[in-house]
């Protein structure tokens, strides 16, 4: 068993409503109450981490240096962390004003005119 996989004691307050259900279900399937907590917090954070929305948000704070890779890894998993590594690699190394000054001939002296079958020019 890696160290990931190690059992950790968490102690949290819940509603009574859902203790109860929670027993009631655990009950009906045969299973310790820790074991149904477990699968329904695996369950929740994959279906969490799949979701467009929820990997747009890590991406938008990853950029914005909100969070660090490390927490990105955690968030979306190494293959997506990796990727959003390298985009914003991409990104920090692109300048961000792209247009060109428009008071400037980009021409100069190398501007040529051509000539067309008809003698006008162009």
């Amino acid at each position: 068993m890696g160290a990931s996989d190690k059992p950790r004691r968490v102690h949290f307050q819940s509603p009574e409503y859902l203790v109860e259900r929670l027993d009631a279900i655990a009950d009906l399937f045969d299973k310790d109450r820790t074991d149904v907590l477990v699968e329904a917090i695996r369950e929740y954070i994959e279906e969490t981490a799949d979701s467009e929305t929820f990997q747009e948000l890590v991406a938008t704070k990853y950029y914005d240096d909100q969070l660090d890779f490390e927490t990105v890894k955690q968030l979306v998993g190494a293959e997506t962390a990796q990727r959003l590594r390298l985009l914003k690699a991409d990104l920090e190394s692109e300048p961000l004003d792209l247009a060109a000054p428009t008071d400037v001939d980009i021409y100069g002296d190398d501007a040529t005119t051509v000539e067309t079958g008809d003698g006008d020019e162009r």
